[in-house]
């Protein structure tokens, strides 16, 4: 019983779908939840040109810009109770982000701390 109990807390604990502490810097603001409702649909593009899809219904895609190659990775999305989003691709990769706004800027920030602006809109 108690075997089965560990088993179970260790496998919860390193769950790759979960919140997790954030390292975050001076006039970082993490988005509210309407924010991210408002972002379900929209396209994020980013400086590599690299493209992240939120679909409302779930799924995700992820599209490389032409110099990473331009394929594209698909998966399924959560907001998780912190406000990450935290994706699962096909491929069985899954990872945790978190999107704040920082001096006007939207900024993704992956779980290992890299950071990664995004394009306002229109640009």
């Amino acid at each position: 019983m108690y075997r089965f109990l560990a088993l179970s807390l260790l496998l919860i604990s390193t769950s790759p779908l979960r919140a997790q502490d954030w390292v975050l810097r001076d006039g970082d603001q993490p988005l509210s939840l309407a924010q991210m409702q408002d972002l379900m649909g929209r396209a994020l593009t980013f400086y590599d040109d690299g493209v992240s899809k939120y679909s409302a219904g779930g799924a995700y895609s992820y599209t490389y810009g032409p110099q990473n190659g331009g394929g594209t990775a698909f998966g399924t999305f959560e907001i998780a109770e912190d406000g990450s989003v935290c994706t699962a691709f096909r491929n069985g990769f899954s990872r945790c982000d978190l999107l704040v706004m920082n001096a006007g800027r939207m900024i993704l920030i992956t779980e290992t701390g890299d950071r990664f602006p995004i394009r306002p809109d229109g640009s």
